[in-house]
């Protein structure tokens, strides 16, 4: 063998054990799509859509936000981020987006429907959960945190907070 070929199966080793890793990495890290669902479809003129990954730590926050605001019988819909392409948020009096910061960038359907609906930010609340819990998009006030048992609680809270304050001041 020539040194030359010694040379390219080493490459070809490298770029295959790096694809293994990547691999394994996105298999491993990659967030669940979440169920979609409603509830009150048509009770109220209010209503709350949830855009959401799935993961235990989201479905939790989700399910904490969903139990405050059932009880106002307000119409609420959970989706999974990828179907964010075909919500009008005008549709919406709040929209809670949650997602995980992934590859050092929010997940693309996240950022393009940030990007599609600069007027309506207003209603919008965004949860980031990262590694270390500081990632978030630029110019996005958003709720911030490692996606652990004990953040559940006070993000949902949070949450709950800012979409409150975005319910009362619609009519």
């Amino acid at each position: 063998m020539t040194k030359l070929q010694k040379i390219l199966w080493f490459v070809l080793l490298v770029l295959g054990v790096f694809l293994c890793i990547a691999l394994w990495y996105k298999v491993t890290y990659s967030m669940d799509v979440a169920e979609s669902y409603e509830i009150h479809a048509s009770a109220s003129s209010k209503r709350l859509l949830i855009a959401t990954q799935g993961s235990d730590f989201k479905d939790s926050v989700v399910q904490e936000v969903v139990t405050q605001f059932k009880a106002d019988s307000l119409a609420i819909k959970v989706i999974d981020v990828s179907g964010l392409a075909k919500i009008d948020p005008n549709d919406y009096t709040a929209l809670l987006l949650i997602h995980t910061w992934e590859n050092w960038k929010p997940p693309k359907e996240i950022e393009k429907f940030i990007h599609r609906t600069k007027i309506n930010q207003d209603k919008i609340v965004v949860i980031t959960t990262s590694g270390d819990g500081s990632y978030h998009m630029d110019g996005m006030d958003a709720i911030t945190g490692p996606s652990k048992p004990e953040n559940i609680r006070p993000m949902a809270e949070d949450a709950i907070k800012r979409l409150q304050s975005i319910l009362e001041r619609t009519p």
